[in-house]
């Protein structure tokens, strides 16, 4: 069966470090995909304003890049938004009082990904700080985050990354099938609406398209990608990846992320 859509998950799967991919070796494959009438799909937790300002150098020579952004709460194509899922000002409350509630997060840091802006509390300083402002665009400190006038399509928690896995099943056991919550990396704990995962967020460009599951391809390493490899037979976990993920998915990319090993995989593939 031919492939028509390869999405890939970023950080610690196509992404080497500090935002880097091989710029030339990726839009070989592009030239590759075009003629196969495919696409690739950029599949983060990063929200889709940042994974177009990632990409600006291969977009502004004209390639076609689609979005599932937000892990899976917004969807765009390269011309424009086709999906999103926003968080109720009650599904907000009741995460944000948990959290207050929680003795474990008192000194947890809390962002809210909204349309306009990325909010994060003001106490957040150093560290914790510098990386919202790396993977977030457009952040802004603010006071009290339930004042905040925005659309909100996640929340997210940092933990330590050896806590993240307890948090997510914590957070899934307390607010059930109402809120969906998934680690994503670098101490990230996101909540999302019922149901929003990357999975989801791509059968929307599926349906968009018109492809079939054993049409796409996907890379992943990480618990946000976990219902999207599940899905997929044509599906790849890093082997850079955690425990965990090795042991759910089968297959693995020919190597590591910072070794290219996504390009890899997907050249060895299409016989380039």
């Amino acid at each position: 069966m031919t492939i028509r859509i390869i999405a890939s998950d970023m950080d610690g799967t196509f992404l080497t470090a500090n935002d880097d991919y091989s710029q030339r070796r990726f839009e070989r494959i592009l030239d590759k995909l075009k003629t196969q009438d495919a696409r690739f799909v950029a599949a983060s937790g990063r929200q889709v304003k940042n994974l177009q300002e990632l990409f600006a150098p291969t977009i502004q020579k004209g390639y076609e890049i689609d979005f599932v952004g937000s892990n899976g709460a917004m969807v765009a194509t390269h011309e424009e938004q086709l999906y999103s899922v926003h968080l109720s000002p009650a599904q907000l409350h009741k995460v944000i009082d948990w959290n207050a509630k929680n003795p474990e997060s008192a000194e947890n840091i809390i962002l809210m990904t909204g349309d306009k802006a990325t909010y994060v509390s003001n106490h957040a300083t150093g560290p914790v700080a510098e990386m919202v402002f790396q993977f977030y665009p457009n952040v802004k400190q603010v006071e009290k985050l339930m004042e905040v006038d925005d659309h909100i399509l996640e929340i997210t928690f940092v933990w330590p990354n050896d806590e993240v896995h307890q948090h997510v099943l914590e957070l899934r056991d307390i607010f059930g099938d109402e809120l969906h919550a998934t680690g994503s990396g670098f101490g990230s704990v996101d909540v999302l609406g019922k149901g929003v995962d990357k999975a989801t967020g791509l059968q929307v460009l599926q349906d968009y398209y018109d492809v079939l599951d054993s049409e796409v391809m996907a890379f992943g390493d990480n618990g946000n990608d976990l219902e999207m490899l599940k899905k997929y037979a044509n599906s790849y976990v890093m082997p850079n990846a955690n425990k965990f993920m090795l042991q759910a998915i089968d297959k693995k990319a020919l190597n590591t992320n910072v070794n290219d090993g996504v390009m890899q995989t997907i050249e060895d593939y299409l016989d380039l």
